[in-house]
């Protein structure tokens, strides 16, 4: 199995608003940090925007954070929502080719489950699973750390 360039790009743009907690962080900021394409980017900030997990607020000093907590955003929902036609085979929606042997294909139901048990894993976990590096991956993407009441926040 393999994930679309658009649904890595989305779980690292929820990693990257996670560690802003509720700062506000632009596409370019976020582009810059992990030398990938801000066009590419654009296009999915808007779909994670449609989709609730994020918020985007507009005019000079604008930019985007989570619209949900981090323990509500589950893996499994962000890539069932990104890889929306994720067939392994021709056979599976919304390809649905036809094929000869499909009543008594074997090969379609151990792909079938091994799908099941992909996207079971990844609910297992949710954003803030993700970013419990915190400092590490801070420090990595050049995020300062935030600053609460004249300390440094260290949530993990």
């Amino acid at each position: 199995m393999r994930l679309t360039v658009y649904t890595d790009y989305a779980l690292r743009l929820l990693m990257y608003l996670a560690l802003k907690d509720d700062a506000l962080a632009t596409v370019s900021e976020i582009a810059a940090s992990y030398k990938i394409s801000r066009n590419h980017l654009m296009k999915v900030a808007y779909e994670l925007g449609a989709a609730g997990y994020v918020e985007t607020v507009r005019g000079r000093g604008g930019g985007l954070r989570l619209a949900k907590p981090t323990e509500a955003i589950r893996l499994g929902d962000v890539v069932r929502r990104t890889e929306p036609d994720m067939a392994l085979v021709t056979c599976f929606e919304p390809i649905a080719a036809p094929c000869a042997i499909k009543r008594c294909c074997v090969l379609r139901d151990a792909l079938e489950r091994a799908y099941v048990a992909f996207i079971g894993v990844l609910d297992d976990y949710s954003l803030a699973d993700l970013v419990r590096p915190r400092s590490r991956l801070r420090t990595m993407l050049a995020i300062p750390a935030v600053r609460n009441a004249g300390r440094e926040s260290h949530v993990s």
